[in-house]
């Protein structure tokens, strides 16, 4: 976009005005963009200027000051007051110049340039070929200087607090950095970490874009920290993968060989002794180092099928030897119900005799199929556990050692009663109901235990 430039009025024909006599006059830094007045504002502005200056019988003009006035140029061949109005409009030029600098130093320009503009046109003024208030353009322009102090001194402050806010930024990254460099390699998610610290990088140019530079010094010894951290960190994790690599190939270097071994075992039918080396073989595999997902996913499928091969022949084996053995099932069946009709044992002797011989027939039958040998074998189990019970007990009621200790204590019980029914009477006799309570409460437990073992004695007998 162009600047616009000052508006001056078109001059009356004739000679061009000359400027007054003084040292030449120096060039002020051209503004970025002039206020805009319209012409009527610039008309009014213009008028109010001229009562700042006079016009002689030669047509020079002259701007009065409080120091008296001073000659400013002359307007030869036109009308005194055309010949006021042109130097009035050079005035009007001049303050709208100091009203673009405070307009930009108010958005934000830099307060050093505005200043140095802004004194330029106050050195000017005291030799400005001009009429107008050139104490208002005098106080005007210093009252921006002032400014411009003020807004220096606070574009220093707030440069100091971003800087120490980007210092804050960049020391709390490279500590992360550190952190995420020193982790346990064992433990560190690397995918993750190598993220983060890819994140960290460009917080770090984008603290560098938003914030200012901090002092050189400062700067390197930052830097430096967080390279060395990125450059920790690099190293670790080449140095975790080429590791895994190497874990890798020595684990598919295992795993290979115990295919082989498996593959070797495939082929046997000695069910028991190969299914217990298969065993150990998937031991070994589990302790066997990681391939990398794609190897290990493969090899495992070969060791996995090597494997299939023994167990599905031996599953086949196991089904024909079960069709074989399902005639026995039916006969074992059949004896675990006559068995069975056995309980609750009544005669011992007789029980035991009757199980005995099926228990012969029982092995007579030969052996089941494998999915029914638990239920069939304990089956048959509790009936012999039912007779052994019965005949301990048995045993016990038929003791002659059981038989004499209950006599032994019946007799005791017998005297205690006799006592207690004696003190109930005493006690009685005292009409003191609490010993007689206490009394007859005793001999009622006393009577209890004795009416409970002779119970036991007459089943003894």
């Amino acid at each position: 976009m162009s600047k616009p430039t000052p508006h001056q009025p078109s001059p009356v024909p004739g000679p061009r005005p000359v400027p007054g006599p003084g040292p030449a006059r120096r060039p002020a830094a051209a503004p970025a963009a002039a206020p805009i007045r319209s012409d009527a504002d610039r008309a009014a502005a213009v008028a109010a200027a001229t009562a700042h200056g006079r016009v002689d019988d030669e047509l020079k003009v002259f701007v009065l000051t409080a120091d008296g006035e001073r000659e400013v140029g002359q307007y030869p061949d036109a009308e005194p007051q055309a010949a006021l109005e042109y130097f009035a409009g050079r005035y009007i030029d001049a303050v709208d110049q100091a009203d673009l600098l405070e307009q930009r130093l108010a958005a934000g320009a830099d307060a050093a340039q505005v200043r140095t503009s802004a004194r330029t046109h106050l050195d000017e003024v005291p030799e400005l070929a001009a009429v107008g208030d050139m104490a208002a353009l005098t106080a005007q322009l210093s009252a921006l200087i002032e400014q411009t102090d003020a807004a220096q001194e606070q574009a220093r402050a707030e440069r100091a607090e971003r800087l120490d806010e980007g210092r804050a930024k960049r020391t709390q990254i490279v500590a992360e950095a550190e952190s995420v460099a020193a982790q346990d390699p064992e433990r560190t998610q690397w995918k993750q970490s190598a993220a983060r610290m890819r994140e960290l990088f460009d917080e770090w140019k984008s603290i560098q874009s938003r914030y200012p530079r901090l002092p050189r010094a400062e700067d390197q010894e930052l830097w430096g920290r967080f390279s060395a951290a990125r450059s920790t960190f690099d190293r670790g994790r080449k140095a975790h993968f080429a590791q895994l690599d190497a874990r890798s190939s020595e684990g598919k270097r295992i795993k290979e060989k115990l295919i082989v071994r498996a593959e070797e075992l495939s082929g046997s039918t000695d069910w028991r002794e190969t299914a217990a080396k298969y065993r150990d073989l998937m031991d070994e595999w589990k302790a066997a180092p990681r391939a990398g997902r794609r190897d290990d996913d493969a090899l495992w499928a070969r060791f996995r099928a090597a494997q299939d091969v023994f167990f599905d022949a031996r599953t086949a084996d196991n089904a024909r030897i079960d069709e074989e053995y399902r005639g026995n099932l039916t006969v074992k069946e059949a004896l675990l119900e006559e068995a069975r009709a056995l309980l609750p044992v009544k005669d011992i002797a007789a029980t035991k005799s009757a199980l005995r011989d099926i228990q012969d027939r029982w092995e007579d039958a030969g052996r089941v199929p494998r999915a029914d040998l638990s239920r069939i074998e304990g089956g048959l189990r509790e009936v012999e556990k039912a007779l052994a019970d019965a005949e301990a007990s048995e045993w016990e009621r038929t003791n002659p050692e059981t038989r004499a200790r209950t006599s032994g204590v019946l007799a005791q019980l017998e005297d205690s009663i006799a006592q207690l029914e004696d003190d109930v009477e005493k006690a009685r006799g005292t009409g003191d109901s609490r010993k007689i309570a206490k009394a007859e409460e005793a001999l009622e437990a006393r009577r209890s235990w004795f009416a409970q073992l002779q119970q036991t004695a007459d089943e003894l007998a």
